[in-house]
């Protein structure tokens, strides 16, 4: 998990899988859309987002395409968001339960 990490912590690489979540993208497309950096520099972040296995690129000729892969996005969220996101949901509902009662007895 810590190469999925490390990729995500950079805010160039996390526009680069929204830009991917729309459908794969060309390396040239993708570089076009970050004006302030060099195309080697989008290859880099590119490279570290494959080391990651968060996109898959495929050759077609002369040109390089990559595809967001959401595994490794899923994988995270299934052991570090859903796990701790469950006791707080049902505290929530409990609360909510709770308050509903209190003003229906207040109503009656």
């Amino acid at each position: 998990m810590e190469p999925v990490w490390k990729a995500l912590a950079s805010e160039v690489r996390r526009e680069i899988l929204d830009l991917l979540r729309d459908g794969p993208r060309t390396t040239g497309s993708l570089a076009d859309e970050f004006p302030r950096l060099t195309r080697f520099a989008v290859m880099q972040h590119l490279r570290v987002l494959e080391g990651a296995e968060l996109v898959i690129p495929r050759r077609e000729g002369r040109e390089r395409y990559n595809y967001l892969n959401p595994v490794p996005i899923q994988q995270l969220y299934d052991r570090w968001v859903a796990r701790y996101m469950k006791p707080w949901t049902e505290a929530l509902v409990s609360l909510q339960i709770e308050l509903e009662t209190e003003s229906d007895e207040d109503s009656a």
